[in-house]
């Protein structure tokens, strides 16, 4: 039924075409959990050199783990602590190039090197993040943030609290 696609073009159609296949894999589906694994596998599908791709759920105070593909990760990230945390505290995105200079990272994965991590809101409230890392420093460049970006506006049409 699903086969690997491969990527042509510049990245800002790259990635166009990457929020479209999410908006018509998602299309139908109402479980948050469902949406929020195939979101996670097909950007780790998509995406090249990184080690770590998924979700981080606003619950009771704090960040806990969702669904994602990778190595086992934390568990537990308090609002305001590390790249995820700090996130979801400032409600906006941010790009590390180099997690060992980021005060507080948590290093779930000593082999990550860089980090983007996506708040996602849904009308006005933080539902979580979308949380990615890399074995190379500086792998996320202004246009991975942008796609990215509209990757979660895209998912947040298929979630609900």
């Amino acid at each position: 039924m699903f086969t690997q696609s491969s990527y042509s073009g510049n990245s800002e159609e790259q990635y166009a075409l990457l929020a479209k296949q999410l908006d018509a894999l998602l299309e139908g589906e109402t479980d948050t959990i469902a949406n929020l694994s195939n979101a996670s596998a097909l950007l780790n599908q998509f995406l090249d050199t990184i080690n770590w791709c998924g979700f981080y759920l606003h619950k009771n105070e704090e960040l806990l783990l969702g669904p994602f593909q990778g190595l086992p990760a934390c568990v537990h990230i308090a609002i305001g602590r590390g790249v995820c945390g700090t996130a979801a505290a400032k409600q906006e995105t941010i790009v590390v190039e180099d997690v060992h200079a980021f005060p507080g990272h948590i290093a779930c994965d000593a082999a990550s090197q860089s980090e983007i991590v996506v708040p996602i809101i849904i009308e006005g409230k933080l539902f979580g993040v979308l949380d990615i890392d890399s074995p190379i420093q500086n792998r996320f460049s202004d246009d991975d943030r942008k796609g990215i970006e509209h990757f979660v506006q895209v998912l947040t049409k298929h979630l609900s609290f």
